[in-house]
Protein backbone atom coordinates (compact mmCIF):
# COMPACT_ATOMS: atom_id res chain seq x y z
CA UNK A 1 0.00 0.00 0.00
CA UNK A 2 1.16 3.28 -1.01
CA UNK A 3 0.64 4.95 2.85
CA UNK A 4 2.79 2.66 4.74
CA UNK A 5 6.41 3.71 3.53
CA UNK A 6 7.07 4.67 7.19
CA UNK A 7 7.58 0.50 7.48
CA UNK A 8 8.96 -0.26 4.40
CA UNK A 9 11.41 2.07 3.08
CA UNK A 10 14.93 2.96 4.62
CA UNK A 11 14.63 5.36 7.99
CA UNK A 12 16.37 8.45 6.11
CA UNK A 13 13.90 7.99 3.16
CA UNK A 14 10.83 7.55 5.45
CA UNK A 15 11.64 10.49 7.84
CA UNK A 16 12.64 12.85 5.26
CA UNK A 17 9.58 11.88 2.55
CA UNK A 18 7.76 12.64 5.73
CA UNK A 19 8.99 15.42 7.94
CA UNK A 20 9.82 17.58 4.36
CA UNK A 21 6.05 18.79 3.77
CA UNK A 22 5.56 19.23 7.90
CA UNK A 23 8.66 21.32 8.01
CA UNK A 24 7.89 23.62 4.70
CA UNK A 25 4.32 23.80 5.98
CA UNK A 26 5.04 25.13 9.62
CA UNK A 27 7.17 26.84 8.20
CA UNK A 28 4.51 28.61 6.41
CA UNK A 29 2.05 28.48 9.42
CA UNK A 30 4.96 30.77 11.33
CA UNK A 31 5.55 33.04 8.26
CA UNK A 32 2.34 34.46 8.14
CA UNK A 33 2.30 34.80 12.22
CA UNK A 34 5.53 36.59 11.54
CA UNK A 35 3.99 39.16 8.69
CA UNK A 36 1.10 39.73 11.65
CA UNK A 37 3.64 41.13 13.52
CA UNK A 38 5.88 42.92 11.09
CA UNK A 39 3.17 44.73 9.54
CA UNK A 40 1.80 45.93 12.87
CA UNK A 41 5.19 46.66 14.07
CA UNK A 42 5.68 48.54 10.27
CA UNK A 43 2.41 50.20 9.76
CA UNK A 44 0.79 50.43 13.04
CA UNK A 45 3.47 50.83 16.10
CA UNK A 46 5.70 49.70 18.51
CA UNK A 47 3.44 49.27 20.86
CA UNK A 48 0.90 47.51 18.36
CA UNK A 49 3.97 45.41 17.94
CA UNK A 50 4.53 44.64 21.78
CA UNK A 51 0.82 43.54 22.15
CA UNK A 52 0.36 40.90 19.83
CA UNK A 53 3.64 39.55 21.40
CA UNK A 54 1.85 39.98 24.68
CA UNK A 55 -0.28 37.86 22.97
CA UNK A 56 1.52 35.52 21.49
CA UNK A 57 2.28 33.36 24.72
CA UNK A 58 -0.72 33.06 25.65
CA UNK A 59 -2.12 32.00 21.95
CA UNK A 60 0.67 29.54 21.60
CA UNK A 61 -0.63 27.65 24.81
CA UNK A 62 -4.06 27.17 22.78
CA UNK A 63 -2.03 26.07 19.93
CA UNK A 64 -0.05 23.40 21.86
CA UNK A 65 -2.73 21.77 23.02
CA UNK A 66 -4.43 21.36 19.70
CA UNK A 67 -1.30 19.95 18.41
CA UNK A 68 0.08 17.94 21.36
CA UNK A 69 -3.79 16.62 21.42
CA UNK A 70 -3.87 15.98 17.84
CA UNK A 71 -0.65 14.05 17.93
CA UNK A 72 -1.88 11.65 20.60
CA UNK A 73 -4.74 10.78 18.87
CA UNK A 74 -2.47 10.28 15.69
CA UNK A 75 -0.47 7.71 17.40
CA UNK A 76 -3.68 5.72 18.08
CA UNK A 77 -4.85 6.22 14.41
CA UNK A 78 -0.69 5.49 13.54
CA UNK A 79 -1.04 2.38 15.35
CA UNK A 80 -4.34 0.92 13.57
CA UNK A 81 -3.35 2.22 10.16
CA UNK A 82 -0.06 0.09 10.51
CA UNK A 83 -1.83 -2.75 12.29
CA UNK A 84 -4.44 -2.64 8.86
CA UNK A 85 -7.02 -2.58 11.30
CA UNK A 86 -9.21 0.24 9.41
CA UNK A 87 -12.41 -0.56 11.87
CA UNK A 88 -10.66 0.87 14.92
CA UNK A 89 -8.46 3.58 13.26
CA UNK A 90 -11.77 5.18 11.68
CA UNK A 91 -13.77 5.02 15.10
CA UNK A 92 -10.80 6.28 16.88
CA UNK A 93 -10.56 9.42 14.13
CA UNK A 94 -14.77 10.56 15.21
CA UNK A 95 -13.56 10.06 18.47
CA UNK A 96 -11.04 12.80 18.08
CA UNK A 97 -13.09 14.80 16.17
CA UNK A 98 -16.37 15.36 18.58
CA UNK A 99 -13.75 15.55 21.36
CA UNK A 100 -11.56 18.08 20.47
CA UNK A 101 -14.57 20.34 18.86
CA UNK A 102 -16.33 20.05 22.56
CA UNK A 103 -12.54 21.19 24.13
CA UNK A 104 -11.96 24.44 21.53
CA UNK A 105 -15.75 25.66 22.12
CA UNK A 106 -15.12 25.32 26.05
CA UNK A 107 -11.70 26.71 25.83
CA UNK A 108 -12.60 29.17 23.49
CA UNK A 109 -15.37 30.29 25.94
CA UNK A 110 -12.90 30.76 28.85
CA UNK A 111 -10.49 32.66 26.96
CA UNK A 112 -13.39 35.33 25.84
CA UNK A 113 -14.25 35.68 29.56
CA UNK A 114 -11.20 36.38 31.21
CA UNK A 115 -8.20 37.44 28.31
CA UNK A 116 -8.07 40.46 30.35
CA UNK A 117 -7.53 39.18 33.93
CA UNK A 118 -5.20 37.05 32.42
CA UNK A 119 -3.14 40.04 30.69
CA UNK A 120 -3.43 41.86 33.67
CA UNK A 121 -1.96 38.93 35.82
CA UNK A 122 1.05 38.94 33.05
CA UNK A 123 2.11 42.57 34.02
CA UNK A 124 1.19 43.52 30.46
CA UNK A 125 2.67 47.40 29.83
CA UNK A 126 -0.38 49.60 30.40
CA UNK A 127 0.27 51.30 27.11
CA UNK A 128 -0.78 47.79 25.01
CA UNK A 129 -3.26 45.73 27.55
CA UNK A 130 -6.18 47.24 25.56
CA UNK A 131 -4.84 46.32 21.84
CA UNK A 132 -3.65 42.43 23.29
CA UNK A 133 -7.11 41.72 24.60
CA UNK A 134 -8.81 42.85 21.49
CA UNK A 135 -6.63 40.35 20.11
CA UNK A 136 -6.99 37.70 21.89
CA UNK A 137 -10.93 38.36 22.13
CA UNK A 138 -11.09 37.63 17.98
CA UNK A 139 -8.44 34.94 18.27
CA UNK A 140 -10.53 32.57 20.92
CA UNK A 141 -13.55 33.37 18.50
CA UNK A 142 -11.51 31.20 16.01
CA UNK A 143 -9.77 29.21 18.57
CA UNK A 144 -12.70 25.91 17.10
CA UNK A 145 -11.35 26.59 13.44
CA UNK A 146 -7.83 26.50 15.15
CA UNK A 147 -8.40 22.95 17.08
CA UNK A 148 -10.39 21.52 13.89
CA UNK A 149 -7.45 22.36 11.26
CA UNK A 150 -4.67 20.99 13.79
CA UNK A 151 -6.13 18.17 14.34
CA UNK A 152 -7.11 17.38 10.88
CA UNK A 153 -2.82 18.00 10.01
CA UNK A 154 -2.57 15.35 12.31
CA UNK A 155 -4.91 13.23 11.61
CA UNK A 156 -3.54 12.82 7.66
CA UNK A 157 0.07 12.69 8.97
CA UNK A 158 -0.71 9.68 10.59
CA UNK A 159 -2.28 8.13 7.32
CA UNK A 160 0.95 9.24 5.71
CA UNK A 161 -0.36 11.82 3.71
CA UNK A 162 1.58 14.51 5.18
CA UNK A 163 1.39 16.46 1.81
CA UNK A 164 -2.01 17.46 2.05
CA UNK A 165 -1.85 19.62 5.12
CA UNK A 166 1.31 21.33 3.23
CA UNK A 167 -1.25 22.29 0.53
CA UNK A 168 -3.88 23.59 3.12
CA UNK A 169 -1.28 25.92 5.15
CA UNK A 170 0.68 27.44 1.95
CA UNK A 171 -2.96 28.46 1.07
CA UNK A 172 -3.90 29.77 4.42
CA UNK A 173 -0.65 31.33 5.47
CA UNK A 174 -0.61 33.08 1.98
CA UNK A 175 -4.52 34.78 1.90
CA UNK A 176 -3.59 35.49 5.68
CA UNK A 177 -1.02 37.24 4.26
CA UNK A 178 -3.02 39.16 2.07
CA UNK A 179 -5.96 39.73 4.49
CA UNK A 180 -3.06 41.23 7.14
CA UNK A 181 -2.22 43.55 4.06
CA UNK A 182 -5.50 44.60 3.39
CA UNK A 183 -6.98 45.11 6.79
CA UNK A 184 -4.38 47.07 8.48
CA UNK A 185 -2.63 49.29 5.09
CA UNK A 186 -6.40 49.67 4.10
CA UNK A 187 -9.36 49.44 5.98
CA UNK A 188 -6.95 50.48 9.22
CA UNK A 189 -7.99 48.12 11.25
CA UNK A 190 -4.42 47.90 13.11
CA UNK A 191 -4.16 45.07 15.47
CA UNK A 192 -7.82 43.90 14.86
CA UNK A 193 -6.93 43.68 11.50
CA UNK A 194 -4.35 41.14 11.89
CA UNK A 195 -6.55 38.72 14.44
CA UNK A 196 -9.43 38.66 11.62
CA UNK A 197 -6.77 37.79 8.99
CA UNK A 198 -5.96 34.68 11.04
CA UNK A 199 -9.41 33.73 12.21
CA UNK A 200 -10.84 33.76 8.15
CA UNK A 201 -7.67 32.50 6.56
CA UNK A 202 -7.69 29.48 9.08
CA UNK A 203 -11.40 28.92 9.03
CA UNK A 204 -12.03 28.67 5.49
CA UNK A 205 -8.32 25.84 5.15
CA UNK A 206 -10.29 23.82 8.09
CA UNK A 207 -13.52 23.49 6.48
CA UNK A 208 -11.84 22.58 3.10
CA UNK A 209 -9.32 19.93 4.42
CA UNK A 210 -11.91 18.31 6.29
CA UNK A 211 -14.11 17.27 2.77
CA UNK A 212 -10.69 16.57 1.73
CA UNK A 213 -9.86 14.37 4.58
CA UNK A 214 -13.76 12.56 4.49
CA UNK A 215 -12.65 11.88 0.99
CA UNK A 216 -9.49 10.01 1.65
CA UNK A 217 -11.10 7.72 4.67
CA UNK A 218 -13.66 6.57 1.97
CA UNK A 219 -10.93 4.94 0.30
CA UNK A 220 -10.15 3.20 3.11
CA UNK A 221 -11.62 -0.32 3.15
CA UNK A 222 -13.63 -0.06 6.11
CA UNK A 223 -17.38 -1.38 7.55
CA UNK A 224 -19.74 0.80 8.99
CA UNK A 225 -18.56 1.90 12.81
CA UNK A 226 -19.98 3.97 15.19
CA UNK A 227 -19.19 7.76 15.98
CA UNK A 228 -17.80 7.68 19.44
CA UNK A 229 -15.34 5.08 21.45
CA UNK A 230 -14.97 5.85 25.38
CA UNK A 231 -12.05 3.27 25.47
CA UNK A 232 -10.34 5.01 22.63
CA UNK A 233 -10.86 8.46 24.10
CA UNK A 234 -9.21 7.11 27.29
CA UNK A 235 -6.28 5.66 25.48
CA UNK A 236 -5.83 8.69 23.53
CA UNK A 237 -6.11 10.66 26.59
CA UNK A 238 -3.41 8.93 28.06
CA UNK A 239 -1.16 9.60 25.04
CA UNK A 240 -2.95 13.56 24.25
CA UNK A 241 -1.90 14.82 27.99
CA UNK A 242 1.70 14.36 28.02
CA UNK A 243 2.10 15.16 24.63
CA UNK A 244 -0.25 18.93 25.55
CA UNK A 245 2.39 18.97 27.90
CA UNK A 246 5.52 18.69 25.90
CA UNK A 247 4.10 20.76 23.13
CA UNK A 248 3.05 23.31 25.48
CA UNK A 249 6.25 23.39 27.72
CA UNK A 250 8.06 26.28 25.83
CA UNK A 251 4.79 28.28 25.49
CA UNK A 252 3.64 27.73 29.38
CA UNK A 253 7.55 29.00 30.36
CA UNK A 254 7.14 31.45 28.13
CA UNK A 255 3.79 33.07 28.96
CA UNK A 256 5.16 32.41 33.31
CA UNK A 257 8.59 34.47 32.17
CA UNK A 258 6.34 37.00 30.06
CA UNK A 259 5.19 39.08 33.41
CA UNK A 260 9.42 39.11 33.58
CA UNK A 261 9.98 40.55 30.29
CA UNK A 262 6.66 43.09 30.28
CA UNK A 263 8.41 44.61 33.64
CA UNK A 264 10.71 46.12 31.42
CA UNK A 265 8.49 48.29 29.16
CA UNK A 266 7.02 47.94 26.39
CA UNK A 267 10.23 48.93 24.30
CA UNK A 268 12.18 45.13 25.37
CA UNK A 269 8.76 43.31 25.08
CA UNK A 270 8.46 45.15 21.13
CA UNK A 271 12.54 43.47 20.60
CA UNK A 272 11.36 40.43 22.30
CA UNK A 273 8.39 39.28 20.57
CA UNK A 274 10.40 39.95 17.65
CA UNK A 275 13.31 37.67 18.57
CA UNK A 276 10.15 35.04 19.85
CA UNK A 277 8.67 35.49 16.57
CA UNK A 278 11.91 34.44 14.60
CA UNK A 279 12.71 31.35 17.37
CA UNK A 280 9.73 29.64 16.72
CA UNK A 281 10.83 29.97 13.03
CA UNK A 282 13.76 28.11 14.17
CA UNK A 283 12.39 25.43 15.92
CA UNK A 284 9.86 24.39 13.16
CA UNK A 285 12.35 21.61 12.26
CA UNK A 286 13.06 20.43 15.24
CA UNK A 287 9.71 19.80 16.25
CA UNK A 288 8.93 18.14 12.79
CA UNK A 289 11.80 16.07 13.26
CA UNK A 290 10.44 14.98 16.33
CA UNK A 291 6.25 14.44 15.14
CA UNK A 292 7.82 12.68 12.22
CA UNK A 293 9.54 9.92 14.50
CA UNK A 294 6.56 9.86 16.68
CA UNK A 295 4.31 8.47 13.85
CA UNK A 296 7.26 6.70 12.01
CA UNK A 297 7.72 4.66 15.82
CA UNK A 298 3.93 4.19 16.72
CA UNK A 299 3.51 2.89 12.97
CA UNK A 300 6.80 0.71 13.26
CA UNK A 301 5.73 -0.80 16.59
CA UNK A 302 2.18 -1.34 15.16
CA UNK A 303 3.93 -3.50 12.45
CA UNK A 304 5.87 -5.54 14.73
CA UNK A 305 9.80 -3.85 13.44
CA UNK A 306 10.97 -2.15 16.68
CA UNK A 307 14.19 -2.38 15.39
CA UNK A 308 13.39 0.26 12.76
CA UNK A 309 12.84 2.73 15.57
CA UNK A 310 16.35 2.17 16.54
CA UNK A 311 18.05 3.36 13.20
CA UNK A 312 15.06 6.11 12.68
CA UNK A 313 16.29 8.13 15.96
CA UNK A 314 19.99 7.86 14.92
CA UNK A 315 18.67 9.40 10.88
CA UNK A 316 17.22 12.08 13.51
CA UNK A 317 19.37 13.27 15.37
CA UNK A 318 21.97 13.53 12.19
CA UNK A 319 18.91 15.70 10.61
CA UNK A 320 18.77 17.71 14.04
CA UNK A 321 22.72 18.50 13.88
CA UNK A 322 22.15 19.98 10.18
CA UNK A 323 19.23 21.94 10.45
CA UNK A 324 21.04 23.42 14.29
CA UNK A 325 24.34 24.32 12.17
CA UNK A 326 22.21 26.39 9.45
CA UNK A 327 20.69 27.88 11.84
CA UNK A 328 23.06 28.98 14.04
CA UNK A 329 25.03 30.64 10.94
CA UNK A 330 21.91 32.59 9.64
CA UNK A 331 21.84 33.95 13.34
CA UNK A 332 25.33 35.43 13.78
CA UNK A 333 25.51 36.86 10.12
CA UNK A 334 21.87 38.27 9.96
CA UNK A 335 20.17 39.31 13.46
CA UNK A 336 20.51 42.48 12.93
CA UNK A 337 18.15 42.93 9.88
CA UNK A 338 15.80 39.84 10.76
CA UNK A 339 15.22 42.23 14.06
CA UNK A 340 14.54 45.34 11.88
CA UNK A 341 12.35 43.73 9.48
CA UNK A 342 9.51 43.33 12.39
CA UNK A 343 10.61 47.19 13.98
CA UNK A 344 11.19 48.86 10.85
CA UNK A 345 12.54 52.42 10.74
CA UNK A 346 11.40 54.07 13.78
CA UNK A 347 12.31 50.89 16.21
CA UNK A 348 13.99 52.21 19.51
CA UNK A 349 17.30 51.51 20.37
CA UNK A 350 16.10 49.32 23.67
CA UNK A 351 13.84 47.10 21.13
CA UNK A 352 16.95 46.64 18.84
CA UNK A 353 19.40 45.24 21.20
CA UNK A 354 17.13 42.99 23.71
CA UNK A 355 15.67 41.01 19.57
CA UNK A 356 19.84 41.03 18.60
CA UNK A 357 21.23 40.05 21.85
CA UNK A 358 18.19 37.02 22.25
CA UNK A 359 19.03 35.83 19.23
CA UNK A 360 22.89 36.07 18.48
CA UNK A 361 22.98 34.18 22.39
CA UNK A 362 20.00 31.54 21.09
CA UNK A 363 21.69 30.58 17.46
CA UNK A 364 24.01 28.44 19.33
CA UNK A 365 21.45 25.85 21.12
CA UNK A 366 19.01 24.89 18.70
CA UNK A 367 21.04 21.68 18.65
CA UNK A 368 19.72 20.98 22.10
CA UNK A 369 16.16 21.52 21.62
CA UNK A 370 16.12 18.97 18.49
CA UNK A 371 17.82 16.55 20.27
CA UNK A 372 14.76 16.70 23.12
CA UNK A 373 12.52 16.87 20.46
CA UNK A 374 13.48 13.61 18.35
CA UNK A 375 14.15 11.43 22.16
CA UNK A 376 10.77 12.60 22.83
CA UNK A 377 8.85 11.83 19.78
CA UNK A 378 9.88 8.55 19.98
CA UNK A 379 9.11 7.72 23.48
CA UNK A 380 5.54 9.66 23.05
CA UNK A 381 5.16 7.07 19.90
CA UNK A 382 5.98 4.31 21.55
CA UNK A 383 3.68 5.40 24.44
CA UNK A 384 6.35 5.64 26.62
CA UNK A 385 5.06 8.54 28.88
CA UNK A 386 5.97 8.89 32.63
CA UNK A 387 9.44 9.65 31.97
CA UNK A 388 8.61 11.87 29.21
CA UNK A 389 6.24 13.99 31.19
CA UNK A 390 8.75 14.16 33.82
CA UNK A 391 11.69 15.67 31.67
CA UNK A 392 9.34 17.93 30.18
CA UNK A 393 8.10 19.38 33.78
CA UNK A 394 11.81 20.44 34.89
CA UNK A 395 12.41 22.14 31.60
CA UNK A 396 9.35 24.12 32.65
CA UNK A 397 10.74 24.56 36.20
CA UNK A 398 14.21 25.60 35.47
CA UNK A 399 13.11 28.23 33.08
CA UNK A 400 10.34 29.66 35.10
CA UNK A 401 12.38 29.49 37.99
CA UNK A 402 15.71 31.07 36.50
CA UNK A 403 13.85 34.02 34.86
CA UNK A 404 12.16 34.52 37.74
CA UNK A 405 14.80 34.64 40.66
CA UNK A 406 17.33 35.89 38.57
CA UNK A 407 16.12 37.99 35.35
CA UNK A 408 14.56 41.19 37.48
CA UNK A 409 18.76 41.96 39.32
CA UNK A 410 20.90 40.83 36.82
CA UNK A 411 19.15 41.82 33.70
CA UNK A 412 16.92 40.55 30.76
CA UNK A 413 19.72 38.06 29.42
CA UNK A 414 18.43 35.74 32.45
CA UNK A 415 15.57 34.90 30.65
CA UNK A 416 17.56 33.72 27.37
CA UNK A 417 20.10 31.85 29.55
CA UNK A 418 17.44 29.79 31.37
CA UNK A 419 16.20 27.70 27.70
CA UNK A 420 18.78 26.16 27.04
CA UNK A 421 19.75 24.81 30.50
CA UNK A 422 15.95 23.51 30.42
CA UNK A 423 16.23 22.03 27.13
CA UNK A 424 19.65 20.07 28.05
CA UNK A 425 18.03 18.73 31.45
CA UNK A 426 14.83 17.32 29.13
CA UNK A 427 17.02 15.43 26.65
CA UNK A 428 18.78 13.94 29.45
CA UNK A 429 15.99 12.87 31.32
CA UNK A 430 14.36 11.34 28.18
CA UNK A 431 17.42 9.93 26.90
CA UNK A 432 18.19 8.13 29.84
CA UNK A 433 14.91 6.37 29.17
CA UNK A 434 15.74 5.56 26.12
CA UNK A 435 18.44 4.27 26.72
CA UNK A 436 16.59 1.66 28.83
CA UNK A 437 14.76 -0.17 26.13
CA UNK A 438 11.42 -0.15 28.33
CA UNK A 439 9.81 1.72 25.52
CA UNK A 440 9.82 -1.09 23.03
CA UNK A 441 8.00 -3.05 25.53
CA UNK A 442 5.51 -0.77 26.94
CA UNK A 443 2.91 -0.95 23.69
CA UNK A 444 3.55 -4.65 23.11
CA UNK A 445 2.73 -6.07 27.08
CA UNK A 446 -0.82 -4.17 26.35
Amino acid sequence: MENDYLVRKKPFHALLIFALPIIIGNLFQQMYTMVDSAVVGRFVSEQALAAVGASYSLTNIFICVALGGGIGASVIVSRYFGAKNYNRMKLAVFTAFLSFLIVSVLLGGFGLLFSRNIMVLLNTPADVLDMAVEYLNIYFIGLPFLFMYNVLSSMFNALGKSKIPLVFLIFSSLLNIVLDVFMVTQLGMGVAGVAWATLIAQGISAVLSFLVFLRELKKLECGHTKAFDRGGLAAMTKIALPSILQQSTVSIGMMLVQSVVNSFGSQALAGFSAAMRVESLCIVPMIAIGNALSSYTAQNIGAGKPERVVQGYRVSNLMVVFCAAVLCVALELFNGPIVAFFLGDGGTAVAEATGRGYLSFMGWFFCLIGFKMAVDGLLRGAGDMKMFTIANIVNLFIRVFVSVMFAPTLGIEMVWYAVPIGWFANWSISFAQYRTGKWKRIYTAR
